[in-house]
């Protein structure tokens, strides 16, 4: 059953950022001073008594955005509007009534939605008498707020609460599966958002940087809920210019770390870069499941077949060898769906509980093979246990940890993905000498 939705509509600058992320209790928007820094529409599941609503941020409403993409925020403000229950209106309380404000007004009566104003930046009780000149727009009382002193949060929330008392809040289904999608700029993340959900639920534009945000996208395959996360493209730190693109990173490895299978988007027209490179070695360092998404694969001339292009990538990226690759044009929708089931078969490979004999068994002919070694000894395996899954996780009971280094690790992580038929998704090893 979907959730009450709540769209949060202003004009640029009021703090509709702040209010998605207090009413939220996270940061999940980026806050910045800069006017226009929200483009897509950013949503998150807010409880309040038990009762829970998906409540969405906006762009600023008649924003001059900087990168010519003020008709592209306005669609996402007008689909906002077209799929709200309940629209908190926010003004702000110190710059007073705008005209803006007005022809969002005029806007939402024409809607004929439900409206709550919301009167921000009300840091203490001496502005609430400023707040009734914004009784004209037609929504009755504003309720006085102050995000960044945390002044009648609940007091909003109970507010749209009763709002909304007339629809089911249930608990939101818990979703099977979280997809991360990263690369550089302009790879097609956006596109492919759009084609997975079957729907513009995000900017795309030529403009690179186009998405700031890392944007959650709820959807539904087989019946089953998913989610998939849109990020920011990636590019050299010395390049990056501000702080908005500083905030865009942080979310890019931050979505990678809460996610559960990452989709690594790689411009197949272009060559695998450093950034690419140094994406690929946090995706390694935080154990997370990938596929290798070789996108505008039609456009792709230097590279004879997939294959070729396959051990071209081996070899740019030794360090994602496991992963596996997909080809796509995500334009046309082209092979997203194999990909979503691969990603299901990763995430069921990441999840699965090894069976104790499988294990030991498994444990047996490596140490069968007796690899390894130096002057200092020769490493032995004596048992393992499975501790952890979402990545597998195995503790292994050694002679001396300081005999494993990085190379026999490796060649123990591949033999074990290989030995417990868990081929595709990496493995973390733990390592505790027997006493």
């Amino acid at each position: 059953m979907a959730l009450p939705t709540v769209a949060i509509i202003g004009r640029p600058n009021v703090g509709k950022s702040s209010l998605l992320n207090a009413l939220a209790g996270e940061m999940i928007s980026i806050v910045e001073p800069t006017a226009g820094v929200t483009r897509d529409r950013v949503s998150a599941i807010v409880e309040h008594n038990e009762r829970f609503f998906e409540l969405i941020d906006t762009g600023g409403y008649g924003i001059v955005d900087s990168d010519a993409l003020s008709e592209h925020i306005e669609n996402q403000i007008h689909q906002g509007i077209a799929t709200a229950d309940l629209v908190l209106f926010v003004v702000d309380i110190r710059d007073g009534l705008m005209p803006l404000d007005a022809r969002i007004a005029e806007l939402l009566r024409k809607n004929n939605l439900r409206t709550i104003c919301v009167a921000n930046k009300a840091d203490s009780a001496t502005y609430f008498p400023d707040s009734a000149e914004f009784i004209k727009l037609g929504f009755g009382e504003p309720i006085c707020i102050s995000v960044t002193n945390n002044l009648n949060k609940a007091v909003l929330a109970e507010q749209i609460i009763g709002a909304l008392e007339h629809l089911p809040a249930e608990a939101p289904e818990k979703e099977v599966m979280k997809i991360v999608i990263v690369g550089k700029r302009n790879a097609g993340k956006s596109t492919f958002i759009n084609a997975i959900v079957g729907q513009d639920r995000v900017i795309v534009s030529e403009v690179p940087g186009t998405t700031r945000d890392a944007v959650d996208v709820r959807f539904e395959k087989d019946g089953r809920q998913f989610v998939a996360i849109d990020t920011a493209g990636i590019r050299k730190k010395s390049k990056m210019s501000g702080n908005i693109e500083f905030y865009s990173y942080t979310r890019v490895t931050r979505s990678i770390k809460r996610s559960d299978v990452v989709l690594f988007l790689i411009d197949a027209t272009l060559k695998v870069s450093q950034v690419d490179k140094k994406l690929a070695n946090f995706i390694v360092e935080q154990f997370k499941p990938c596929i290798l998404v070789m996108n505008k694969w039609d456009l792709a001339k230097d590279f004879a077949d997939g294959d070729d292009y396959a051990e071209y990538l081996n070899k740019m990226l030794p360090g994602l060898s496991y992963a596996p690759i997909a080809f796509t044009t995500a334009t046309e929708g082209r092979n997203i769906q194999s990909v979503l089931d691969l990603a299901a078969e990763l995430f069921k490979q990441a999840t699965a509980k090894i069976p104790t004999p499988m294990l030991n068994k498994a444990i047996e002919q490596i140490s069968a093979q007796k690899v390894g070694g130096s002057k200092g000894g020769i490493p032995k395996i004596y048992y393992a246990t499975q501790v952890a899954t979402g990545p597998v996780t195995l503790l292994l009971f050694v002679n001396r940890p300081q005999l494993f280094d990085d190379n026999f690790q490796r060649f123990c992580a591949n033999k074990l993905r290989e030995l417990l038929g868990i081929e595709e998704v990496p493995i973390r090893l733990l390592l505790r000498a027997r006493r």
